[in-house]
């Protein structure tokens, strides 16, 4: 993990991010313990209290949640509750500003979905 102070993006919803990266990508399996506020604290060099409000976005988005004097733990069903966000993010952060960005450039609907198609293709087939 890391973080960055240098962007516009706060520290915790950096945090936040980060951890729900590593859950969504099996770093951390559903119901298994996170690292404490306090480990997360100490490897980035900043404030508990920022790491806890990290966290807590993500309690309240019931990807993970505390478990009384044991610590944090990811929540059965996070993997598809983070899938789910992000594929509602997925139109507004992508494809709309694809879509502008061709229109602007005079490009057809069908030139455009070769395009996506090629890199579908491209991204499921490396070595080809």
């Amino acid at each position: 993990m890391y973080v960055n102070p240098d962007l516009d993006k706060p520290i915790f919803i950096q945090i936040a991010e980060q951890l729900e990266d590593s859950i969504f990508t099996g770093t951390f399996p559903e119901e298994t313990k996170i690292p404490s506020t306090n480990e997360i604290s100490v490897l980035l060099n900043i404030n508990p209290h920022t790491v806890l409000k990290g966290m807590n976005l993500l309690v309240d988005e019931e990807v993970i949640y505390k478990r009384r004097g044991l610590g944090m733990y990811v929540r059965e069903g996070a993997v598809e509750r983070i899938r789910r966000k992000r594929q509602g993010q997925f139109f507004s952060q992508y494809v709309a500003s694809m879509v502008r960005e061709a229109v602007k450039l005079e490009m057809s609907k069908e030139e455009l979905m070769r395009l996506i198609e090629r890199g579908y293709e491209d991204e499921c087939n490396p070595d080809q």
